[in-house]
């Protein structure tokens, strides 16, 4: 479980707006309105084309599937082939290597571009990604799982499902504070998804292990349920700061191995059980009920709301249903509210596992865009991109503004949910294929480079496009310039329902001059004072002081 301050801190991921003067307390200096931007390249223009090839060649060594992707853009025969080749022979290292991780990363590419088939690369995508999740941890039943008593009503049961969780101990040394010095640790909870001592946690458990910059001591071990006095020694194996995730390893015969469940089979209502370590307090279980299913506390969809008792310690802890399953991960609740507590659905933990089990910091894809989930009466028909920044990978690949998309890869996209999972999948540096609808409804498909996805992408879209722009995906609302004096002068043309700007008031057509922009030192938040004469405030001049959160889930 988190402290409050942690939590408002994933509050405000999730896009709330907080008051000024908390930005105010940590701002960096304002910037200049006025900046150049990205402007697409004539590729049909010689000149222009054949700078564009030589930068192709330049990158195609070492960035093969970005070359590819360019090569596409371009749409030059002999460049798109001599970039296949160099996929084609990364691929081909990769698999004879047994480097299936790498293989399958390569092929995927190959596969959205129409190259990838058994006649060509040996073998099939499924027979390759068959290869590539034999050996992940948790991602098979545990031998016995047949001959389970699937009910936590039984007393053997229970014992079972307690001894399969562990104590995470962070050593962190000594803290002086006031010249009185205190043992520094960290305890969360984890539980095992293999045998041979795979655990999983919350990456905000063993953050400080991981963390270059952080300069203090940090040592990771683990406490058996049955014997909290030993420390085991662990190791991280890969670490999700975003999803907050992490998989460690002892050297250990796990007493009980998880099942991971399915956590869409759960609703509001449904019973659960949580254990874990809270204060310290090994061995504790509580229940309680599924609040909601439904709360945006992640950039990656939507995480569970539950009132199961959970505490500091908690955290990393499996959430199970009434038959043993894990179908969530305890990360955060509120020490002030009782019952207000959220845990992480188990499908983000099983997408997440196959990069985690590979080792090292797992990095997230974005197309650089924003938008939601496009409705049409009851129906749920897919990502409408509500913004497209033009030096993006999705802009470049010329997906419009206004569009829908509807597919990756062949696989239907009908929410923002969906688009996300399919996104945890997949890693940077990856072609894929969208489809998508333009606004007249007809369909087309582009191939997209997945990007690596920033910390706080709002800030990096408010750093490469215009201010009128990039205020449409941090507050909701796009402005048009009023005036060939001053660069302050605008009015709104669009605003997003539900949006910052929408919830304070402004209307379409109200005039906004920006008096000053600042974006925090972490580039984490951004805050503008704006002046306006407010249509619903019955056009008086007023000053408004807006915030925002630079990344959000719908950012993508």
């Amino acid at each position: 479980m988190m402290e409050l301050s942690k939590m408002n801190k994933i509050v405000r991921n999730a896009g709330a707006c907080f008051a000024a003067a908390c930005v105010l307390a940590a701002c960096s200096s304002s910037k200049k309105l006025d900046k150049a931007v990205y402007t697409k390249p004539d590729y049909t223009v010689e000149d222009v084309r054949n700078l564009e090839i030589e930068r192709i060649q330049k990158v195609v060594e070492n960035h093969p599937v970005e070359a590819l992707w360019r090569a596409y853009l371009v749409n030059d025969d002999a460049t798109i082939a001599s970039c296949t080749d160099a996929v084609v022979n990364a691929y081909k290292e990769a698999y004879g290597s047994e480097d299936y991780f790498t293989a399958l990363y390569y092929y995927r590419s190959l596969d959205a571009v129409g190259y990838g088939s058994r006649d060509n690369l040996g073998i099939s995508l499924e027979e390759l990604e068959n290869r590539y999740y034999k050996d992940v941890p948790g991602l098979s039943a545990p031998a016995d799982a047949a001959a389970r008593h699937n009910s936590i009503s039984n007393s053997e049961d229970i014992a079972n499902y307690i001894n399969g969780t562990v104590t995470i101990w962070v050593d962190q040394g000594i803290k002086v504070e006031r010249g009185v010095g205190y043992a520094d640790r960290v305890i969360g909870s984890g539980f095992f998804i293999a045998k041979d001592g795979y655990i999983v946690t919350n990456h905000h458990v063993i953050a400080n292990v991981v963390d270059t910059k952080y300069d203090g001591v940090a040592k990771l071990f683990i406490k058996l349920s049955a014997d909290s006095e030993t420390r085991i020694p662990a190791k991280v194996i890969g670490w999700d700061s975003v999803v907050d995730l992490a998989l460690l390893k002892a050297e250990i015969d796990a007493p009980y191995v998880f099942e991971l469940g399915s956590s869409s089979g759960l609703a509001a209502g449904d019973k659960i059980y949580a254990i874990g370590s809270p204060l310290g307090l090994d061995r504790t279980l509580t229940s309680g009920i599924v609040s909601s299913t439904n709360r945006k506390l992640s950039f990656s969809g939507n995480v569970f709301q539950i009132d199961a008792a959970v505490n500091a310690g908690n955290s990393g802890g499996p959430c199970i249903d009434v038959n043993g399953r894990v179908q969530a991960i305890v990360f955060a609740g509120i020490s002030e509210y009782q019952g207000l507590n959220f845990a992480i659905p188990v499908e983000y933990l099983k997408s997440d596992l196959p990069l985690l089990y590979h080792g090292g910091e797992r990095v997230h894809p974005w197309i650089s865009a924003y938008g939601h989930t496009k409705r049409i009466g009851s129906a749920q028909v897919g990502v409408e991109m509500q913004y497209v920044l033009p030096s993006g990978s999705a802009g470049r690949s010329d997906l419009n503004t206004g569009d829908t998309i509807v597919a990756i890869n062949g696989r239907h996209v009908g929410t923002m949910e969906d688009l996300h999972g399919i996104f945890r999948q997949y890693l940077p540096e990856t072609i894929v294929k969208v489809t998508a609808l333009d606004e007249a409804g007809d369909s087309y498909s582009r191939l997209v480079y997945l990007e690596k996805r920033p910390k706080y992408p709002g800030y990096t879209i408010y750093q490469r496009d215009l201010v009128e722009q990039s205020f449409l995906p941090i507050f909701g609302m796009q402005l048009e310039s009023v005036s060939t004096f001053s660069s302050r002068k605008y009015a709104i043309s669009r605003l997003i329902t539900g949006g910052i700007a929408d919830e304070s008031g402004f209307s379409e057509n109200d005039p906004v001059d920006i008096h000053r922009i600042k974006v925090a030192d972490n580039k984490s938040t951004i805050y503008a004072e704006l002046y306006t004469k407010n249509r619903k405030k019955g056009y008086l001049d007023v000053g408004i002081a807006l915030s925002a959160s630079l990344d959000n889930p719908y950012y993508f």
